[in-house]
């Protein structure tokens, strides 16, 4: 019978992704372990896999030429060798719009509640404490440029959402030329000159060795003092130690942050002691309704493949044809 293994999920109860592999007619079994040595040893025998964040290095495809498809429950794929599930013949699947509505919710609200510092204030009045202005200056949207980094589907989200609550929207992503407008009106700019003049800048950009500390610290030098950077991408994207010390230096408006380099936030990462910053625990994914499509499409990806069908969101959809000839010699 067919196996189906879930990897490292993020989901205390997998009930669901049980039901649905068994009333595919396979089996269903899961492990909490992510590191790579663990993972390629139970994948032993596994037809295809469900993540959230085990490791797929090329060892572990090396040690299991039988798998078929690795299905990953989110966007990013940054911890899987594309190239080695590839060249074993393994499908590797994503879910790219099951979070288009609420990460986008989520890095508006970060923005909002950063202007506001209702985080700040909510604090001092479960203390007793009935002063606004300790921690002025405050702010509003009115008058503020929100610019957007990265306008893929999420991008394009905050844009659309930042320019209906008013703000001024302008964009960068790699495929659109500068100095020019979108359809909708949005202007396109160099990435650095967008870092100079916006009043907010927001990253939605996937984690590559291009965009890796995409925001470092000559950047964040670019930007005004009264800045505020909201990160709902991936933590890497910028150098966190810099900003760290750039907020510490008095510089910035503050920082709106829901993914980290290193996750969990280590106990001594100068972010925790760095003042004007508002965190959440990489959760801007989630909402009850996403979910279900996340849940929902990551397995029946799985499914699709160790059945004999393509699944939609295949990235490398090259290895059909390579799994093929390998299941032919």
């Amino acid at each position: 019978m067919k196996k189906i293994l879930g990897a490292g999920l993020d989901f205390t109860n997998l009930d669901f992704e049980r039901t649905m592999v068994e009333e595919a007619g396979m089996i269903f079994e899961a492990f909490p372990e992510r590191d790579a040595a663990t993972v390629a040893r139970k994948l032993q025998g596994a037809d295809g896999v469900i993540t959230s964040y085990a490791q797929f290095p090329a060892s572990v495809f090396e040690a299991n030429p039988q798998l078929l498809v690795v299905s990953r429950t989110g966007t990013g794929v940054d911890g899987i060798d594309l190239k080695a599930a590839t060249q074993n013949g393994t499908a590797l699947c994503n879910v790219p719009d099951y979070g288009t509505e609420v990460v986008s919710d989520h890095a508006i609200a970060l923005t909002l509640g950063l202007l506001r510092r209702l985080a700040d204030v909510d604090a001092d009045i479960r203390q007793g404490i009935w002063d606004f202005a300790r921690h002025r200056p405050l702010g509003q949207i009115l008058g503020r440029s929100f610019g957007v980094v990265g306008l893929g589907a999420i991008g394009s989200a905050v844009a659309r959402k930042a320019a209906g609550l008013g703000f001024r929207v302008r964009c960068w992503d790699r495929k659109l030329t500068p100095s020019t407008t979108t359809p909708e009106g949005y202007e396109v700019c160099e990435l650095d000159d967008l870092l100079a003049q916006s009043d907010v800048v927001s990253f939605h950009v996937a984690l590559t060795p291009d965009t890796h500390h995409l925001l470092n610290q000559d950047r964040l030098n670019l930007m005004k003092d009264d800045a505020l950077i909201i990160n709902t991408s991936r933590g890497a994207v910028i150098d966190t130690t810099a900003l760290a010390a750039t907020l510490q230096a008095g510089k910035l408006w503050g920082a709106g942050l829901d993914v980290f380099e290193t996750e969990p936030l280590p106990p001594d990462s100068p972010l925790r002691s760095a003042p004007r910053t508002l965190f959440s625990s990489h959760d801007g994914y989630w909402s009850e309704e996403s979910a279900v499509i996340l849940r929902t499409q990551a397995v029946q990806q799985a499914i699709d493949v160790v059945q004999g069908r393509q699944a939609p969101h295949t990235l490398n959809p090259e290895a059909y044809a390579i799994r093929a000839t390998l299941g032919s010699s």
